[in-house]
């Protein structure tokens, strides 16, 4: 008897993100919405490449938060290029282009797409999502705590804006958000403030920012930095997502999280890397991936999916640089390869003695071999497996873990292998062996 399984792994976000991602391919826009609701927070994170508090902590926004009554709309990477080079602007400071900008510049469309997403009319509140400088005091305590430093501040360009406009009393908010923050710290000294710029008056900078171009347009906007002088990643994402979820009260929405929010749950999230599909027919899992890997059967044009809101691939002369966020995961050599048509959809494989079918592009988990059946017109190739019969095709084979080469491992525990099909030396589909 034939047992049918379904050995693939696809997160719900990365059905998420293809339903919910901005038509356009220069801003991410992923949306969690409410049926008749009318109220929004939009969370933005990433408009500086070196800030990875304000960017890893919307993707946890992504991937972890059910929003139960009205809607959140979340933009995790807006500078995405300047994120994978770990820079605060590659094309200079993005955040300094909302007042004008020329059409020649590179950053033109993801500026010109992220202030109409602002001006949209379901849009109620926007934050920016930041990691500053020191600890933000209103007195001089020395080059760390100082009323220069950024770090630690609910930053409002004004204090109000007018009346008729929903949730109008900006610094009413931010003290709100303040007294949240520091009833949780984790260190005394990690104290939030309001940092109000006053940027009407005082500050020519932020005048050309991101949220004085959203309050000059009715639309309430906050900034929040966590200090870039604080010792973990994990402890800027979790006042991140502190500082999110008051706002989301102060708004009435609702939500729930599949975690206890404090920082050593926030730790693991931050080395969930997930899943890359390849072209529908291959799929890799990341969270342990070696940083090489040669011999990726690729078009010359290809199509990246990620289960994670913040994955991406740079194209270099050595192959695919793939990143989460600000680190760079693994590098894909590829082997160019011509793609079958009319493809099978499933092949037949023995995992452990009871005979199985699997996917295109699936998991097998295997306790001690397998043998994938032979089909007529399809090739197999195990990669990292090799018989004193050198068989062109390696199907009808038991093949266990020990008769792998660690070199040609996907991960860095010598566990996982490629299992590749090919049709009339056409590539049609990768999965992957997984030995427990």
């Amino acid at each position: 008897m034939l047992i049918f399984f379904s050995f693939i792994r696809i997160s719900l976000f990365l059905l998420l993100i293809i339903v919910y991602s901005n038509a356009s391919t220069n801003v991410q826009l992923i949306k969690k919405e409410n049926k008749g609701s009318d109220t929004t927070l939009l969370v933005i994170g990433g408009i500086h490449g070196d800030e990875p508090g304000g960017y890893f902590s919307p993707a946890i926004l992504a991937t972890h938060y059910k929003i139960t009554s009205n809607n959140l709309w979340i933009v995790p990477n807006l500078n995405k290029d300047s994120i994978q080079a770990n820079q605060r602007g590659i094309n200079g400071d993005m955040n300094r282009k909302f007042f004008t900008i020329s059409k020649e510049d590179k950053d033109s469309k993801i500026v010109q797409e992220i202030k109409d997403i602002i001006l949209s009319k379901e849009v109620s509140l926007i934050i920016n999502l930041h990691d500053g400088h020191g600890f933000y005091r209103t007195k001089d305590e020395g080059s760390i705590f100082n009323p220069n430093a950024w770090g630690q501040t609910c930053v409002i360009d004004q204090c109000n804006l007018p009346k008729n406009q929903k949730f109008s009393d900006l610094n009413a908010i931010a003290l709100a958000v303040q007294k949240n923050l520091n009833q949780n710290l984790l260190q005394n000294h990690h104290m939030f403030n309001i940092r109000n710029t006053n940027t009407k008056f005082d500050d020519e900078d932020m005048k050309l920012s991101l949220t004085y171009f959203a309050v000059t347009n009715d639309k309430p906007a906050f900034a929040i930095e966590t200090s870039k002088n604080l010792t973990s990643l994990s402890k800027k994402v979790f006042y991140q997502l502190l500082a999110i979820e008051e706002f989301m009260k102060i708004m009435n929405i609702g939500y729930k999280r599949d975690f206890d929010l404090n920082e050593e749950t926030i730790k693991p999230m931050l080395q969930e890397y997930d899943t890359l599909v390849i072209n529908n027919n291959i799929s890799l899992q990341l969270n342990d991936i070696k940083k090489r890997l040669t011999y990726i059967p690729l078009n010359s044009e290809n199509k990246f999916e990620f289960s994670s809101p913040l994955g991406s691939v740079k194209s270099t002369k050595d192959g695919y640089k793939v990143y989460i966020g600000n680190k760079n995961v693994t590098t894909l050599e590829p082997q160019h390869f011509q793609m079958a048509e009319d493809c099978k959809q499933n092949f037949s494989v023995i995992i452990d003695n009871k005979l199985v079918s699997i996917d295109n592009s699936s998991e097998l988990f295997v306790n001690n071999s397998f043998n994938v059946v032979q089909q007529k017109n399809i090739r197999v190739n195990v990669i990292g497996y090799s018989s004193s019969q050198n068989k062109v095709n390696e199907s009808g084979i038991d093949i266990s873990l020990k008769d792998l080469n660690s070199k040609f491992s996907i991960d860095n525990q010598n566990k996982i292998y490629r299992l590749e099909f090919y049709k009339d030396d056409k590539f049609c589909s990768m999965s992957t062996v997984h030995f427990k």
